[in-house]
């Protein structure tokens, strides 16, 4: 779905994702967008910031309150990195700035379809794929990276695309200390303005999903002038949040 209220710029969108195989709508407020989400979700919504009734921010802002997980790419003609960060802040999984490239936006689309699409089930064989698809645990934290899914004692916990890609990472290695730099190729195809403070936007965010108590964190740690490290409270001796 493409929320933009200028219309030229929409039917570029539109046709470009078209061209690409896409079954495109397309709104030209905030309320249409929300009201569209509702009544089908869409695989990615594109939105623009500046829209009449409802902002993009406010849209965002409300689907993630409404638990929504369809994958976000907000579209401002903004480019400073407080606004940029607002946006992911609220749940955006991408940012870009206007004017932008056709092509590279249809390569966002591409990158953030291909990283919610759900797995229809295992493949035959032991490929590297399967290796890497496979279910990691870090404690009674659970991150099942085919079927995007992540789980604390058994709960279910929602995390954004972003916040997904560097648990997923860190579950990985755990107690390997990842710099601000290593979780932030976690996030490539971010706008050249975003910054390393991206993923501490991320690390607050999932704290809040993960721990008991998000100040005193259990799981995700602090390392100090260098990073964040993934660990199993119980083995360290630490309260865990299960």
């Amino acid at each position: 779905m493409v929320a933009e209220d200028d219309a030229k710029q929409a039917e570029l969108v539109r046709r470009y994702l078209e061209h690409e195989g896409h079954t495109v709508t397309v709104v030209g407020d905030g309320r249409a967008a929300l009201e569209e989400v509702r009544h089908r979700e869409p695989d990615l919504l594109i939105l623009d910031v500046m829209m009449p009734r409802a902002d993009g921010l406010d849209v965002v802002r409300i689907l993630r309150a409404e638990h929504r997980e369809v994958p976000v790419l907000m579209l401002t003609a903004r480019s400073t990195e407080d606004d940029l960060l607002l946006g992911l802040d609220l749940g955006a999984d991408d940012y870009m700035t206007k004017p932008f490239s056709p092509r590279e936006l249809m390569a966002r689309v591409r990158t953030l379809l291909r990283r919610n699409q759900r797995s229809a089930g295992p493949a035959p064989g032991p490929t590297p794929a399967a290796v890497e698809d496979r279910a990691l645990s870090v404690g009674t934290l659970r991150v099942d990276p085919a079927r995007h899914e992540v789980s604390v004692g058994g709960t279910p916990v929602v995390c954004t695309p972003g916040e997904f890609r560097i648990l997923a990472a860190m579950a990985t290695e755990p107690d390997r200390v990842f710099t601000r730099a290593r979780l932030l190729e976690e996030l490539h195809g971010f706008d050249k303005y975003i910054s390393d403070r991206t993923v501490d936007v991320h690390i607050m965010h999932l704290r809040k999903k993960i721990e008991r108590a998000p100040r005193r964190p259990a799981r995700l740690l602090t390392v100090f002038g260098v990073g964040y490290k993934l660990t199993d409270p119980a083995r360290n001796g630490r309260h865990a949040s299960s």
